[in-house]
């Protein structure tokens, strides 16, 4: 999904100088880095002279899954013409935490002065164009003794007052001391670049850089998208400058993303105006039906011999997005069910799953816990969360579905992580077999009370069911049937299976959806992901946000209105320790990452 970055700041510090008037603020943004990644500086926004609260207008776009963090640390400064920049403060955010929060809007101060906030929207836009191309056999314009150090511009007609004129939408990063250059490839908003019409004239230019900022042009072309993609199976461009041959220009990559069946309407047909679908028809709403015999609530153990039965739970055009829904206030609700069963081995022994270390480091269970609700809690506003148990004995019953912590829902992610190891101090005796169906049961019931309740106000309300086990399921019809019963629910099942048991017969999931059956659940082994935290949140968490969208449109429930905040409504974070980033600013404009840039959420757990 497509996510607009829109940046604002007030109260800034005046760093201008003694008889020098007021500061000319702009921001670099730079996405930080992700593990072993580099950051990126993606760009700056334009220079507003004298204001100490300025409004910028340019805006920055993301790919947002919802499973993948993008961190970006955004970098005040005052343009000094004639000398350096003067740094004015930073800040540090997290797109799906400025997404969750009500508006899909965060402030926070700055060190020194000033509050910076920061808007995330939907991006309307018609998709992106991933381009990598070759240079092949370039004239040199260094002379004999130095070759030239290429790189290429892309650039969009304008039509202005005094004619047409070629606006740059994208430039690459230069290559040293070489006629024959690979680019890294560059993603380019295709709404920015021919505003959706794929045979709109472009121009793509070549220049030598030079450290002075005076590049010298060694070629260029004027082309189509549409005639870069098909280049991809044809013979390069020929580069030409003052009617002469300056070399070729190949196409290695030109891969439209984010357009629906553009690949076979480049193949076949001409596109032209960049006009959009008509909006997709909202289904007829269906009545959710409760599956008999779903349980209200949960047991909750206070002791080795007793326990007490817990609370009952109390649009765009075309198809909606994730985003619709999550601007107009949809909050997503986490549960979380834990395998407490005897497979898990002994918790009181080292190497077994449940074993609580005394250092405070986590095991698995805890692992997965932190990593995934952590991500789904930004999109809750009121950060409580229901904690379920199964498997275990209490009083001589096995329990499929127990209360874990002493309330029915606890305050945020690390009460979950607490409510877990209270567990062991209720006297339970871990046994079996592993059954699924009461806790999903449970979870269904509370989804479909929270969405009514939401509906009731207004507003709406989805559940992710998260599901911690340490082995297969014993009855795979039972659990087979259960999830077609719960399907028509406001929920999603997310069922991670932890340590090195055979979890093959888990695939059974992929055969519960079909034509009539909502695709709900998902299984994700934690092991193939263990080192890697991204990778198991962007494996577990990314059928969720299509899961949502379809079950709001199967109902013909439209995203509600976007909500939007005044300014004095938004909460304004304290200021954080400053961020380890230092940016270089280049004579021609270029801004690259100097030193640091790598933010402290560690990736590998």
């Amino acid at each position: 999904m497509k996510v607009k970055l829109s940046l604002s700041a007030r109260r800034l510090p005046n760093v201008a100088g003694i008889g020098k008037g007021t500061s000319d603020p702009f921001c670099v943004v730079t996405k930080l880095a992700e593990g072993a990644s580099q950051p990126v500086v993606l760009g700056k926004t334009e220079v507003i002279k004298n204001t100490l609260s300025p409004d910028w207008t340019k805006v920055f776009v993301f790919d947002y899954e919802l499973g993948h963090p993008v961190y970006v640390a955004i970098s005040v400064y005052d343009e000094v013409r004639k000398g350096s920049n003067k740094a004015m403060g930073s800040a540090k955010f997290e797109l799906g935490g400025i997404l969750g929060s009500k508006g899909n809007v965060k402030a926070k101060k700055m060190k020194g002065g000033g509050t910076i906030f920061a808007h995330v929207e939907k991006y309307s836009g018609s998709g992106t164009l991933r381009l990598a191309l070759q240079g092949i056999k370039l004239r040199n314009t260094e002379g004999m003794f130095n070759k030239s150090d290429p790189f290429y511009e892309v650039k969009r007609k304008v039509t202005g007052p005094s004619g047409d004129v070629w606006d740059v939408i994208c430039r690459s990063q230069h290559v040293s001391n070489d006629l024959n250059p690979r680019w890294a490839d560059s993603t380019i908003d295709l709404a920015a670049l021919c505003g959706g019409n794929l045979e709109q004239h472009i121009q793509i230019s070549v220049y030598d850089h030079e450290k002075s900022g005076k590049h010298v042009l060694m070629g260029e072309i004027e082309t189509s998208v549409r005639e870069l993609v098909a280049a991809k199976n044809s013979g390069p461009f020929t580069l030409r400058r003052k009617g002469k041959d300056k070399g070729k220009l190949a196409v290695n990559r030109a891969d439209l993303i984010g357009m629906e069946d553009l690949s076979t309407q480049v193949a076949g047909l001409s596109i032209s105006g960049g006009a959009s679908a008509p909006p997709l028809p909202m289904p007829v709403p269906v009545p959710v039906q409760i599956p008999a015999g779903t349980t209200s609530g949960a047991y909750v153990p206070v002791s080795a011999s007793a326990y007490v039965p817990g609370a009952p739970a109390s649009a765009a055009a075309g198809r909606p997005t994730f985003v619709d829904y999550i601007s107009g206030g949809c909050e997503l609700n986490l549960c979380v069910a834990i395998d407490f069963t005897g497979s898990n081995g002994d918790p009181r022994k080292p190497g077994t799953l449940h074993y609580i270390h005394p250092d405070g480091s986590l095991n698995d269970y805890e692992k997965a816990i932190q990593a995934i609700g952590r991500i789904l809690a930004k999109y809750d506003n009121d950060q409580k969360f229901p904690v379920l148990g199964f498997g275990a004995k209490y009083g001589g019953v096995v329990r499929h579905c127990f209360q874990a912590g002493a309330t029915p829902e606890v305050d945020g992610v690390d009460d979950i992580v607490q409510a877990y190891r209270s567990v062991f101090r209720t006297g339970l005796i871990m046994s079996g077999p592993t059954v699924f169906t009461e806790v999903m049961q449970t979870a269904a019931a509370h989804a479909v009370s929270s969405q009514e309740e939401a509906k009731r106000n207004g507003k709406q309300a989805y559940t992710v069911l998260l599901i911690l086990t340490d082995g297969a399921v014993s009855d795979v019809h039972a659990t087979a049937e259960c999830l077609k019963h719960i399907s028509d629910s406001p929920m999603s099942v997310v069922i991670v299976g932890i340590g090195a048991a055979d979890f093959s017969a888990m695939q059974f999931l992929d055969d519960c959806a079909s034509y009539e059956t909502p695709d709900i659940a998902q299984f994700v082994e934690f092991n193939r992901h263990r080192r890697d935290r991204l990778a198991l949140t962007a494996a577990t968490l990314d059928e969720i946000p299509d899961q949502l969208v379809s079950y709001f449109t199967r109902k013909g429930i439209s995203p509600a209105r976007a909500v939007h905040l005044d300014e004095e409504e938004v909460v304004v974070e304290p200021e954080e320790e400053e961020i380890d980033l230092s940016l270089a600013f280049g004579n021609d404009g270029e801004i690259n990452v100097a030193s640091g840039g790598h933010y402290n959420s560690s990736m590998n757990f």
